[in-house]
């Protein structure tokens, strides 16, 4: 078995490699940093492949399929994305492109390219890493937030096409909150982690994967929120996340 983990060096993605390495999975890695790739690679039991991409680069997920060639992929896992924290106005055109291409684009991409290469085979699964953020709206991080919607509904909507055509294919869409990751730094935020380690949450994830489970919201803090976001009227919500978001500035 082997599966392909992009945004691998750290965080989700580098703990999904190292307990699928140590169940026996051969990796294909990739990452912008390719000294933490080769680094990963030595600590692993398995076949290990690695190939330093920025995703945000226009061929970078063509690239990346286009390595996979040739070597049989069973999981893909769509892990690389950032976000930016700030007013809309105030965010960097140029970041809110780069989060857009790394967080919907890449993602799309590969999905679409993986996703007929299992249904040929009528065999594979894909985890793509949204955030519970991808359940709301969420002023001081609006283009994140969208991002992680657009990757929500997409798995959500593909899920129910392959459950349509009675495909053994599975698309899972993991909905996490904070984590212990680098992603507070990049953001420029300060997200409380919850009580669930970022190892925890990627081995809950990748157990609800392979059995097949369309949305994964690890820990019982989520599920509730998860819930209660779609209880309260879409007009009000905004609301009281912009409040809550603007504790975490930095």
């Amino acid at each position: 078995m082997r599966a392909v983990i992009t945004g691998a060096t750290s965080g989700l993605g580098r703990d999904m490699a190292v307990l699928l390495s140590r169940s026996g999975w051969d990796l294909i890695l990739t990452g912008r940093n390719e000294k933490e790739l080769e680094f990963l690679k030595k600590k692993l039991p398995t076949d290990v492949q690695t190939i330093a991409l920025d995703l945000s680069e226009e061929k970078a997920p063509f690239r990346l399929y286009k390595f996979c060639q040739g070597k049989r992929v069973d999981l893909l896992v769509n892990n690389a994305g950032f976000g930016a924290y700030g007013p809309f106005s105030d965010v960097k055109l140029k970041t809110e492109l780069d989060m857009i291409s790394v967080n919907v684009r890449a993602v799309h991409i590969l999905t679409k390219l993986f996703l007929r290469d299992f249904r040929r085979r009528n065999h594979g699964r894909i985890l793509n890493v949204a955030s519970i953020a991808g359940l709301m709206t969420g002023p001081l991080m609006s283009t994140y937030y969208a991002t992680k919607n657009y990757v929500v509904r997409l798995s959500l909507a593909l899920s129910e096409e392959l459950r349509r055509e009675g495909s053994n294919v599975t698309v899972s869409v993991l909905c996490p909150g904070p984590v212990r990751t680098r992603f507070n730094e990049r953001a420029g935020a300060n997200f409380r982690p919850s009580s669930m380690t970022s190892g925890e949450v990627a081995r809950y994830a990748l157990e609800q994967t392979l059995e097949g489970r369309k949305l994964i919201v690890p820990g019982t803090m989520m599920k509730l929120s998860a819930v209660v976001t779609q209880l309260v009227p879409h007009t009000i919500l905004p609301g009281i996340l912009y409040e809550i978001q603007s504790r975490r500035g930095r």
